[in-house]
């Protein structure tokens, strides 16, 4: 029961550095709510396996709401920052996907690269296109027709079902009009920590423009804005979700 306990706390370490970026023993502890001396034996053992690495900051912790991370200010006693390894970022990757997952996704990278080869890489983009709008139609008849934020929710937790490591969050809107006269509509961040697809987007970059679409045409009556990409060395992939601005009338 131990050892299940010790393997469950290194696992949310490795998702809460995930999503993060970056952590101190002492945050981990607070939100893991497991002693100090406990996560920096974890994380301990996570660095022998070269899962996690760490920078030492002569600093004071404090808390940045805008990037939920550490941010270091004014001297004090030196602390150790930790963030995943690219071992420790496969490492995840093989458990979110399953045992096949890796396997699966070097099938579906050599697939395409022989269909490039045999069809050219224009014919490719069409094709994975057209498989974009294939699921977000699926993806629209699974929502229906609730709110925003229940479409939302419900996107995440599909999402989630494939191997993404997705949440969102709502966005505080003004709730006073624009200039033009129009309504400001419901905003949300939708963020994915983790990619099930990202050894296929690394050979085909165009999938994640498709990915964007898709996520456009499955909710229509909103403007969807890619804030982050894992592609582009950052640590998630971000969108922003906000409602189309409506008319007044009066």
């Amino acid at each position: 029961m131990a050892t299940t306990h010790q393997s469950s706390t290194k696992q949310d370490i490795l998702e809460y550095l995930l999503k993060r970026s970056q952590a101190t023993a002492f945050e981990l502890a607070e939100v893991l709510d497991v002693s100090p001396q406990a996560i920096r034996r974890h994380l301990k053992d996570l660095e022998a396996e070269e899962l996690v690495l760490y920078s030492s900051v002569q600093a004071h912790k404090t808390q940045s709401a805008e990037l939920q991370r550490p941010e270091v200010r004014g001297m004090g006693r030196p602390q150790h920052v930790y963030h995943l390894s690219r071992q420790g970022r496969d490492r995840l990757q093989r458990t979110m996907n399953g045992n096949y997952g890796d396997r699966y996704g070097e099938f579906a990278v050599s697939l395409l690269d022989t269909l490039a080869e045999t069809v050219g890489r224009d014919q490719v983009s069409s094709i994975l296109r057209k498989q974009w709008e294939r699921k977000a139609q699926e993806y629209r008849d699974r929502l229906g027709n609730g709110s925003l934020q229940e479409r939302v929710g419900k996107l995440v937790e599909l999402r989630k079902a494939e191997g993404f490591m997705a949440e969102c969050h709502s966005v505080d809107t003004d709730s006073s009009q624009s200039d033009s006269g129009d309504k400001l509509g419901d905003r949300f961040i939708l963020t994915e920590h983790h990619c099930a697809i990202s050894n296929v987007a690394e050979s085909f970059p165009s999938i994640c423009g498709h990915e964007l679409e898709m996520f456009a045409a499955v909710l229509p009556d909103c403007t969807i804005e890619r804030t982050h990409w894992i592609i582009n060395g950052e640590h998630r992939c971000g969108y922003l979700v906000q409602a189309r601005k409506q008319k007044c009338n009066d």
